[in-house]
């Protein structure tokens, strides 16, 4: 283990792993029995950040594999931060699509496996910013420079999360059926 795991093995509060796409089943569980020894119940919560696209095929092997050795973790979606790209104004910005993508993707992996998707981690913001590209009001690349106030990363606008909100909440109720 390395000196970072080893100081966070201490603390007592919950606890939240970024997963990224090239973890494999081996380091993470490693991680999990590292930083979870007692297997308590909301300890731990895995963060997956996989890109649009690549959920499937690389979050699915690690539910299955954490389910199947019981461990007790909360899965959290953080559909943001594999999604981030730089437009062609030179704007890093990420796509609404993409950021939704990704979300259905993570639903669909914890159906098909029989685990409990946990929660979404969204960046966004109440301002009317022009960072993140789509939504119902469609900013496009060229609106990218129009109110882009992000000192860091880009996030929603209020219509962009409210938007997302509202799919996600239909999606949750596609799973009840």
């Amino acid at each position: 283990q390395n000196a970072q795991v080893e100081f966070v093995r201490g603390i007592k509060n919950p606890l939240g792993l970024k997963v990224p796409p090239t973890m494999s089943a081996d380091d993470l569980m490693e991680l999990i029995d590292a930083l979870n020894p007692e297997n308590e119940a909301g300890r731990l919560t895995l963060i997956a950040r996989m890109g649009a696209g690549k959920v499937e095929e690389h979050l699915a092997p690690l539910v299955k594999r954490v389910k199947a050795e019981g461990r007790k973790v909360a899965w959290v979606c953080d559909p943001m931060h594999g999604n981030v790209e730089t437009a062609a104004s030179g704007y890093k910005t990420r796509r609404f699509d993409n950021i939704l993508q990704e979300v259905n993707e993570f639903f669909y992996v914890h159906n098909a496996e029989g685990t409990h998707a946990g929660g979404v981690h969204l960046e966004m913001t109440g301002q009317n910013v022009t960072e993140c590209t789509g939504g119902l009001y469609g900013v496009k690349d060229e609106d990218l420079s129009n109110r882009y106030h992000t000192h860091c990363d880009p996030r929603l606008n209020a219509s962009q999360a409210l938007e997302m909100a509202f799919l996600i909440a239909d999606r949750l109720k596609e799973n009840r059926k």
